[in-house]
């Protein structure tokens, strides 16, 4: 902070080494930052500091400490140090008036481990005390819980080292491979030899973040190669596999029946509903724009995971129980 030149070198150095092993996460999973550090609030850090005294609500504490208390919490915000340093709360609070002012965020969600909840309470708080939130706009505050292995302990590998992300997910891809491999051997997977890493990718790494997503944020949770993996279940191997199946029947429709999904609907082609399996599915389907509503709402996006989990049980039951293909009804069906 105090602009050390040997300090900036070194700390700049550790900056790139961690943002080439970020990269290895990120491209796997098709991830694109915009990075903005807590360097990059540094210089903003006096004025915040400033604008709280002039308001009167800064409290010098022993030590010369500069702190703003919020009502209803015992501990405050430290906005400078005794020392003259900068902490977390500095930081944060500068970062929320650049985001509120110079961004003009009309909703900021900040998304860190459940136990700063407390902290994020005490910022947005104190932003709406100075007056900067006065245009509906909304903070909000997601923590997310602990990832614990199969034993309920915090995840580790065997040597009892904190697992990597990137890791985690070529160890999701090799496995894959393995079940892919078994299943060509088989006649159970229409690939050839030459796909198998590129399928392994996709299912393997939508299957780490469907495992993820699929799970109330603030909840603790066992992490199990088997159980993300598994074919059958609320898995994203299950909701990929009925994925497939569906654009098969399509697929067939077009190329054995001439009958092509996408110029139905530009044609306006009826839904004619008459079986129960076909109204399940709908009234599975109409549920879309609520569950988007609820997310949005309240930012957890395991709603998403369980209408789409939901739907893809409804419409597997129907193509069971319906014929779609070179039914009278096909046309239909295919619609839905």
């Amino acid at each position: 902070q105090a602009g050390d030149e040997e300090c900036m070198k070194i700390w700049k150095l550790l900056c790139d080494v961690s943002r080439r092993e970020f990269k290895k996460v990120y491209d796997r999973l098709d991830v694109t930052v915009y990075e903005c550090g807590e360097s990059f609030y540094n210089d903003k850090i006096p004025a915040v500091v400033e604008e709280f005294d002039r308001a009167g609500k800064l409290s010098i504490e022993e030590g010369g400490a500069k702190c703003v208390f919020v009502e209803g919490y015992k501990f405050p915000l430290m906005l400078q140090k005794s020392d003259g340093g900068y902490g977390y709360d500095s930081t944060d609070m500068a970062a929320l008036k650049h985001r509120l002012f110079t961004l003009k965020a009309d909703r900021i969600i900040v998304i860190t481990d459940y136990s700063q909840s407390d902290h994020f309470v005490l910022c947005n708080t104190a932003a709406k005390d100075i007056g900067w939130v006065n245009n509906g706009q909304r903070l909000q505050h997601i923590g997310f819980g602990t990832v614990n292995g199969e034993d309920g302990t915090r995840f580790k590998t065997r040597s009892g080292e904190t697992v990597r992300l990137v890791d985690l997910l070529d160890e999701a891809v090799r496995r894959m491979e393995e079940n892919l491999v078994a299943r060509m051997k088989e006649n159970k997977a229409n690939i050839t030899e030459n796909e198998v890493h590129e399928v392994a990718e996709a299912i393997g790494y939508g299957a780490v973040k469907y495992f993820d997503l699929s799970r109330k944020p603030r909840s603790d949770y066992k992490f199990s190669y088997d159980d993300m993996l598994d074919t059958k279940g609320n898995t994203a191997v299950y909701l990929l596999y009925a994925r497939a199946r569906f654009e098969s029947i399509m697929s067939k429709a077009k190329e054995q029946h001439g009958v092509d999904v996408e110029e139905l609907v530009r044609n306006g082609e009826p839904l004619i509903i008459t079986h129960p399996s076909e109204r399940n599915l709908a009234l599975e389907v109409s549920t879309f724009s609520d569950t988007i509503e609820e997310t949005l709402d309240d930012l957890s996006p395991y709603h998403i995971c369980d209408y789409v989990y939901a739907i893809s049980i409804a419409a597997s039951d129907f193509v069971t129980k319906c014929r779609v293909l070179d039914s009278p009804e096909m046309k239909s069906r295919l619609l839905l």
